[in-house]
């Protein structure tokens, strides 16, 4: 799975992160930001979930590309 987080759209609502604390968290700005090594989302089930509970709609989760 890939993920992507719009920082353009991100509010720093923080839903991301307090759905699925492994995969998000908040970067010094308190915008949305993935951990470390997560950009797959490490396996993580509550990422497309972490996504829908977005109210901006920031959080893109896709197949990987390439």
């Amino acid at each position: 799975m890939h993920i992507e987080i719009d920082r353009d759209v991100c509010i720093g609502a923080g839903q991301c992160a307090l759905t699925a604390p492994n995969v998000f968290t908040q970067d010094d700005d308190g915008f949305s930001a993935l951990l470390p090594g997560k950009a797959d989302g490490g396996g993580d089930p509550l990422v497309k979930e972490a996504a829908r509970a977005c109210p901006v709609h920031a959080i893109t989760v896709g197949e990987p590309t390439g």
